[in-house]
Order: structure tokens, then sequence, then C-alpha cells
């Protein structure tokens, strides 16, 4: 299927009722499995990944196919390892190129039996689960947060608790702060100091979730409103305090030209002139933004530089070989420099009335490209049901702000 996005004016007017955020809903899933007792999570994320998790979760089956998630897959690992009985974890093709091999050493070292049915460090692999005592870990934080995560979800239940030494630059800093901030709710008291998580043994306590909405969510529209000459928007669920490293977005923004003001349940945008000459911004605390700020830069054509990116090949796609390709389209080239990748611009306005751009598989890669309607009209869209995997509603959200949307 493909979809042709079509923006006949650049204004952004209208109200938007945001999900819940998947990344606060899959850790309140996994803590809500780990719980003693029953408690009540409002604002649930309704994206495929958060679905997937719940079902495999409730599984009696020994085979899990996990799909593209790969958070469902890395917290599924830990999980898994502390509860009794023979369960092969697999997912799709993409999934089973992207690694795991950190996660799966952390756990063999407090003694899982974890083994690979493929290639080594790979996805699929059989898990043997039983009780683990814990106490100490040594993991590298640099490839990917969720590693960090998986384990730290499982802590409280280890008979002694865990210690657990980052190694190395952490990667996405925000998500593994999240973990924390959303275990604390529920009773669990834990200690970083420097490199350092210490969490003993103890209960998860029930209690009643609110998640948040999604501001991963929000950074799409916060690209249109860039894009757009005149906003007037409310994104509604989201919180001036948030757990989310992606809430910088507001802070990013506000640097081409888009005001946040907060209003009870949410954000109202607004726009003024001011947009930058170029623009230079290291994403390590929030990676899943970089696409949609390369993006956004392509259609006001500004000059980028894009520092800690570099876990970016290792998501649902090689989402820097992605962005090139799809780039290229719109006459721009997306180059290294060293530690940074460059995107320049253009001298003269390209032809997109051809214009259709690929998803490979990847729902951001969708929802990073769709707003370039507002600076060139329309853009055609492979595989717009890639939107599912987070934000299911993405399409009909955007005909309710003025967008057409023509079906081939």
């Amino acid at each position: 299927m493909r979809y042709t996005v079509i923006k006949d004016d650049k204004t952004l007017k209208g109200t938007i009722k945001l999900e819940g955020s998947k990344s606060i809903t899959n850790r309140v899933i996994i803590i809500k499995a780990l719980c003693p007792d029953f408690f009540e999570i409002n604002n649930f994320s309704l994206s495929e990944d958060s679905e997937t998790l719940i079902e495999l979760i409730n599984s009696d089956s020994q085979v899990l196919d996990c799909k593209d998630g790969g958070t469902t897959f890395r917290f599924l690992t830990s999980f898994l390892a502390i509860h009794e009985g023979e369960v092969t974890l697999t997912g799709s093709q993409r999934l089973q190129q992207r690694p795991i091999g950190p996660l799966v050493d952390a756990l063999r070292s407090i003694g899982a039996e974890i083994d690979y049915l493929g290639n080594e460090g790979y996805p699929p692999i059989l898990i043997r689960g039983k009780r683990l005592s814990g106490n100490r870990i040594e993991i590298d934080a640099s490839l990917s947060s969720q590693f960090v995560s998986s384990l730290l979800l499982i802590a409280p239940l280890l008979k002694d608790g865990l210690v657990l030494k980052l190694k190395g630059e952490i990667a996405s800093r925000p998500y593994i702060q999240m973990t924390l901030n959303v275990m604390k709710h529920f009773g669990i008291h834990y200690d970083w100091t420097q490199s350092i998580i210490a969490i003993p043994h103890q209960d998860y306590v029930a209690r009643r979730y609110n998640v948040e909405s999604d501001w991963s969510a929000a950074a799409y529209y916060y690209s249109m409103a860039a894009m757009a000459d005149e906003v007037d928007l409310k994104l509604m669920g989201l919180n001036r305090l948030s757990y989310q490293g992606d809430s910088v977005i507001q802070n990013i923004m506000a640097q081409f030209g888009v005001n946040t003001s907060f209003i009870e349940n949410g954000v109202h945008l607004t726009k003024s002139a001011t947009t930058p000459r170029s623009y230079d911004y290291d994403f390590r605390d929030c990676p899943d933004l970089a696409q949609t700020i390369l993006a956004c830069c392509a259609g006001l054509n500004i000059p980028i530089k894009l520092r800690g990116i570099d876990n970016l090949e290792i998501k649902e796609s090689n989402r820097i070989e992605a962005m090139q390709n799809e780039l290229k389209k719109l006459d721009l080239q997306l180059v290294p420099l060293g530690s940074t990748w460059n995107l320049g611009i253009n001298l003269h306005k390209p032809d997109v009335s051809n214009v259709v751009f690929d998803t490979y598989n990847d729902h951001r890669m969708a929802m990073a490209l769709a707003p370039l309607a507002l600076a060139y009209g329309r853009v055609g869209i492979n595989d717009p049901a890639v939107v599912a995997k987070s934000y299911p509603m993405f399409w009909e959200d955007l005909k309710s702000i003025g967008f057409r949307l023509e079906h081939l």
C-alpha cells in the first residue's frame, strides 16, 4: 500500500489526543507481571509492540515471536530468565540482526541458562528459566539502554538484589532514568551513584498507574509546526514534568520558532518567525528524535550536524542508511565527517511530484518523513501501516488537522 500525503496550505490547527507512551507502557507491563497484586493502568499505549508484549507474557507457547519488537525481545529475555520453563525467544529477520549479546552475557554471569540458536550474540535464543540469586553484574551500556532497563526491571526479585556497573559511555541515559522512576512509583528503592546502580531485594507494590502521553509522537507535530507558517495546535496528555527523554523536543524546536505553552493536560503550540541558519545537536540521549529533526531540517533547507547517532544502525532499520537513501530523493546528501553526520542544503527546490519514500519496515521512518508534505505540498509514503508499531492512529490524527491522504 502507498499513501500520498497532501497538505494544501501551511496552516496547522486543531487538537490531538496523544496515546500513552509506548516506552513507559512496556515497562509497566513487565512490572505488572512481576507484581504480586493487581493494579490498573490508565492511558495505555495501543501500539503493536505493547500488545505483543502482553500477548507473549500471557502465552503458554514454548516459542515466542517478538516480531520487530526490540524492547519486547530484550525485556522478555530477562523476564523469562527468572521464570521456570524452557522457551525459545525469536523475532523477525531484522530483529535477528539486532544484537542481544551484552544482555545475555550479563544474565549468564548470575547463573542464567541461555543458548543461541543461530548466530552467536543474536536472536533467536533458548532460555531455561530458573530462580536467580543476582548480586553483581557489569554491562556495556554504550550499545543500548534497553539492556540495562531489562536487568533493572527484574533486579528487585533477585534473591540478593543487584549491583549493576555500567561500562562505557551510556547510551540513552534518560531511558534508564525512566525505568528507575517507574519502578520507584511501585515502591522500589534504588541508588544510582556515578556508574553503579544498586537495587536490593524487595517486592513491587501495586499502585494505579497513569501513563504519560508520548513525547516521541509529539515530536512529529513539532516538526510539522516548524515547517508551517501559522500554528495553533494543542497536543493533549503531555506533562511538563516528564519521565521521557524525548520531551527535550520542546527545547530543540524553540530554536525553530515553535513555542510551547503548557495548558491543562497538554501543550499549545504556536509559531514565531525564528529559524536557525544551521543546527548542531548530540542525540545520544534522544536517538528516536534524530530522524524527525533530520527530516525537518531537510524540509526547511537548514544544514545540520548530527552527533551521537551511531546506535541508529541497529534499530528497526539501519536508520542512518535509510535516511541517506531517502534524502537523496530530495537531492540532499547525508555524509559522515569524523564523529558527525552532516546534511547540506539544496540550492534549488527539488521536484517532489513523483517522490515516494520507502519506510524499511520502520515506524519512525514513515512518521519522520510524512511531515515533509508541509514543506513540499505532497509526499508519497510506501507501507504506511508500519506506524502501528508505536502510533496506530497517526494517519487518522493527521487527517483531523487538515492533511489529505490518497490511497494507492
